[in-house]
Parts: C-alpha cells; sequence; structure tokens
C-alpha cells in the first residue's frame, strides 16, 4: 500500500500503535516499545507517523540495558520524544503525537511544550478540543499553534 500510494504522489501516514502478543498494557506506551514502533513505521516507508507519548516504562529488559549502557534520558517527555523522534530516521519523517484521554487546558499545554521541545512535529488533540464550546476550543487551538510557533 505504502508504494502504490507513493506511485500516486500520496504522502503516506501510519498510525503505529502496539498491541497485543506477549506486549504488557503499560508496554503499548514504553519508551522503548514506542521508538520500535515509531522506527518499524518509518521502515515501512511512512512519510508521518503518529504514535502515542511514550512513558518512562521500559518493556524489554535488553532495551532496558542498552538505554542505561548509552545513558539514554528518559526522565522528562520531552527526553522520551527526542529519542522517538531520533528513531525514525534520525528526525527524517514526521513525528506526531496523539492527545489521549481529554485533559485539563494546563496539563494539556504543559504536554504540547514538552513534545514541541522534543522535536514533535505536531499533535492529534481530537477530543481534547472538539468536546469544549466552539469558542474555547478555538481558544486553546491558537494556543497550540503558538506553543509549536515557539511563542509561548
Amino acid at each position: 500500500m505504502t508504494a502504490e500510494a507513493k506511485a500516486l504522489g500520496l504522502a503516506v501516514v501510519l498510525w503505529s500503535y502496539p498491541r497485543g502478543g506477549a506486549l504488557s498494557k503499560d508496554g503499548e506506551t514504553g519508551f522503548d516499545i514506542c521508538a520500535y514502533a515509531a522506527h518499524m513505521a518509518a521502515l515501512l516507508g511512512a512519510h508521518i507517523i503518529k504514535v502515542k507519548p511514550p512513558t518512562a516504562f521500559v518493556e524489554q529488559d535488553a532495551a532496558k540495558a542498552v538505554y542505561e549502557k548509552q545513558n539514554i534520558a528518559s526522565s522528562t517527555l520531552a527526553e522520551r520524544i527526542q529519542h522517538i523522534v531520533q528513531s525514525c530516521f534520525n528526525g527524517r519523517r514526521m513525528v506526531v503525537f496523539s492527545g489521549g484521554a481529554a485533559k485539563d487546558t494546563q496539563g494539556l499545554l504543559d504536554e504540547i511544550r514538552q513534545l514541541r521541545d522534543g522535536g514533535a512535529t505536531g499533535s492529534i488533540i481530537g477530543r481534547n478540543t472538539f468536546q469544549r464550546p466552539r469558542e474555547e476550543a478555538l481558544q486553546l487551538l491558537n494556543s497550540i499553534i503558538d506553543i509549536y510557533k515557539g511563542k509561548a
């Protein structure tokens, strides 16, 4: 499908949400698993990759050993985002992050700043806007745009 889309001049967007198998519930958003999922999406030819923001949890013991040996920073969301972006051909792919469950305005804006600081291309924040009154949603979207523009 990727080759066909590219042959037609279309961008390839891939949602890479790992689930199932022996993967734990915490592992679905684990730092190592999200990085691998994003990398696999890049290998599959995606131009734009959508993943969930990673937690500090590391699913695989082998990954934990490598992360510790290589001193890969993961204490902040921005550090984890930077690693996810790096896993996509060292930032040569656009990486956007899902917004997840509805959040309070300040919590959402704080998360967006961390995403931006880590190098995210953008945020998918559907329910965090469409579940608000129209004017409040538009104000929120303008605030998010300002964050990604470096104005806030």
